[in-house]
């Protein structure tokens, strides 16, 4: 049998709701079709947004979500995207189609407000200036009389947006400027300056960080500009095999199943190793680690553009993001902030859109499950279970309470097993789980293959619980303390 254990810590951190935000990018279908369709569209819409999407997004209580890009925010010039005359553009890093700017500021704002989360804006510094970005800040969050808020004013706000997460710049090691991190630091240093305070909205100001392999651009951004940030951002994709043929999203045996799992695994390799440096330079852990790019990375689907990265998801990438949630809340003292790769369509996307219909994806069902650990308490968490031959262990836990409620997820990687669940003693329980195959997944004609369903193999005995999982299995227990 094996055995969890669950304790209190001392001085234990709170897992950020914002550890569940979510990432949308001008990038293929995700925002054009997936998101926004306009408001002359025969697809039900508010304001040109899908009602559906929106809804399936409220229902998770999605707390951030982080806009235009990725690789496309170091090219987007905010005011191209503002007013009645939007300047057209081609998207020369996604697809190499026209990019008309219907979607822009006012509509990202109006996304946030329908789905009650909270902006997260990355600001161009590869292509951009230390003005633009400064006169963004001021037509977002400013109440003045400037000629900026002027034209917020003529855009039809008149109150300030007040955005308080702010990136500055993206992947500049790569394609936000091929910068070395010594230059990447001076230019932070400057932009972050003019990224100024309007009223009582104090910016949270996140610089960019590494790729997840390079140990010294953390080092260096750490030693140098640290003082300057509230968060540093850290990228890492699952890639099955390798970049160059990544494998596909859907056809895949048993050991890269295996094999994808200890690959997703590494991002909490890469959390420690990372976070080593961070703790050398910042002891009091004020700096935030911002995961704001993680998933799993396939092939792009047969016969779509493969400039738009429209990948499907099975139970596989589910398993990964559960095991990616449950490194996140255990390393919450650390991490404060985690976005998934895509929303909508691209990526390990939560979401697929097919003209009207959409359905939800394996790996939505996984942030439907894990809502009780956000801005819960973080629980100590042993287990004690075997090995799976690539020397991953079989399950992935964490554990968090909030209130009267104790909240325990776990991912069974491979055969039926029974957890036996110490240091709960309990009123009553309640569960669901999300199970099916590895290369199981939805489809809109059948969008219900892999969906969640209540779970009641679990007993009470005093001081311990335990619970039969089936193979393959994502369950979350909630316990009444």
């Amino acid at each position: 049998m094996d055995k969890i254990t669950i304790g209190r810590m001392e001085n234990a951190p709170k897992i950020d709701k914002n550890i569940y935000g979510h990432f949308s990018e001008h990038l293929g279908h995700c925002i054009y079709g997936g998101i926004f369709v306009g408001e002359e569209s025969a697809i039900p819409n508010t304001n040109g947004i899908r009602k559906d999407v929106v809804e399936a997004m409220k229902k998770l209580n999605l707390p951030v979500l982080r806009w235009p890009g990725g690789c496309f925010a170091d090219e987007y010039h905010w005011r191209d995207g503002i007013g009645p005359d939007r300047k057209r553009m081609v998207n020369t890093n996604w697809g190499g189609v026209v990019e008309d700017n219907s979607f822009g500021t006012h509509e990202f704002m109006e996304l946030c407000r329908q789905v009650g989360c909270a902006p997260y804006v990355n600001i161009n510094v590869g292509s951009g200036t230390v003005r633009e970005m400064a006169e963004w800040v001021e037509y977002m969050n400013s109440d003045g009389d400037s000629t900026t808020v002027r034209e917020r004013w003529a855009n039809g706000h008149k109150e300030p947006f007040n955005v308080r997460y702010w990136g500055i710049g993206n992947e500049n090691w790569g394609g936000g400027g091929n910068m070395r991190p010594e230059y990447y630091s001076d230019v932070y240093r400057q932009f972050q300056t003019f990224c100024r305070t309007y009223g009582d909205n104090v910016p949270y100001r996140i610089a960019c960080g590494s790729d997840g392999e390079d140990l010294e651009w953390t080092e260096v951004l750490m030693r140098t500009a640290a003082k300057f940030m509230d968060g540093l951002s850290l990228h890492y994709y699952t890639v099955p095999k390798d970049w160059e043929d990544k494998g596909s999203a859907t056809e895949f045996s048993d050991d890269l199943y295996l094999e994808t799992l200890r690959k997703g695994r590494r991002i909490g390799e890469l959390i420690e190793k990372h976070g080593a440096i961070m703790d050398r330079f910042d002891p009091e852990r004020r700096v935030g680690m911002i995961v704001d790019e993680w998933g799993c990375w396939h092939n792009v689907e047969l016969g779509t553009n493969p400039g738009f990265l429209f990948q499907q998801n099975t139970m596989r990438d589910a398993m990964v993001a559960a095991l990616s949630l449950n490194i996140f809340n255990r390393n919450a003292d650390r991490v404060r902030m985690a976005n998934i790769a895509q929303t909508v369509n691209v990526l390990q996307a939560i979401l697929l859109t097919d003209e009207a219909r959409m359905l939800l994806t394996p790996t939505y069902h996984v942030f439907d499950l894990y809502q009780g650990h956000m801005d819960a308490t973080l629980l100590q968490c042993m287990v004690e279970c075997k090995s799976l031959e690539n020397g991953i262990e079989k399950l992935s836990v964490s554990a968090s309470r909030k209130d009267d409620a104790v909240t325990v997820t776990i991912a069974n990687f491979t055969d039926e097993t029974t957890v036996r669940i110490d240091g709960v003693h309990a009123k009553n329980v309640s569960g669901r789980i999300l199970s099916g195959s590895p290369q199981a997944y939805n489809t809109f004609e059948e969008p219900n293959t892999v969906c969640t369903a209540s779970f009641g193999e679990v007993k009470l005995f005093g001081d311990h619980a335990e619970a039969i999982l089936p193979a393959h299995s994502i369950v979350a227990l909630s316990f009444a303390i």
